[in-house]
């Protein structure tokens, strides 16, 4: 049996030279890499009392919608501004090149909800920590903070220190 870190592509040098991009699309196309990556991620949940799953836009909802699903939770998507109909709360992070927004509906996190959040990557931890005050701001509790890869020389979890986070691949470097 493969482990999960077989099943990401590496590729060298992209977006620029010295960087190694972790890429997930080749989880994705494997079926039993798909089968493992989601299997892994829900190990990490197994003693977590929690009642409801959040991903981020776009791999969040590819990886939390199979969770939520097996786990018997309801869904709660995160997503770029502009993209919801309903009333919502925003919170606005910093990028490597600029700053983007995040947005969920104002009822999807009910007072007293503990929440997982779940995405594919953590590089530098920004757009999960405004996703996480996101919650908080709704009065929901940040369970736990699930990703599929960890990028640690970018140190993201360094803004994430009062969650429980964990990770099912780390990587040393960037």
């Amino acid at each position: 049996m493969k482990k999960i870190e077989e099943y990401v592509r590496n590729i060298p040098d992209f977006p620029e030279k010295g960087i190694i991009f972790r890429d997930v699309t080749t989880v994705l196309q494997d079926a039993q890499g798909l089968k493992l990556a989601i299997d892994s991620m829900i190990d990490l949940l197994k003693d977590v009392d929690f009642d409801v799953v959040a991903g981020t836009e776009s791999r969040g909802f590819i990886f939390g919608v199979p969770i939520a699903y097996t786990l018997g939770k309801p869904f709660v998507p995160i997503r770029k501004k502009g993209k919801l109909p309903c009333e919502t709360v925003s919170a606005k992070y910093d990028l490597e090149y600029g700053s983007a927004e995040i947005e969920m509906h104002r009822d999807s996190i009910q007072t007293g909800q503990k929440v997982v959040l779940i995405d594919d990557l953590i590089a530098t931890g920004g757009t999960i920590e405004a996703c996480a005050q996101l919650i908080e701001e709704l009065g929901g509790k940040v369970a736990k903070i699930v990703f599929l890869m960890e990028l640690a020389g970018l140190k993201g979890r360094e803004k994430l220190t009062k969650y429980d986070v964990s990770s099912v691949i780390t990587y040393d470097g960037k």
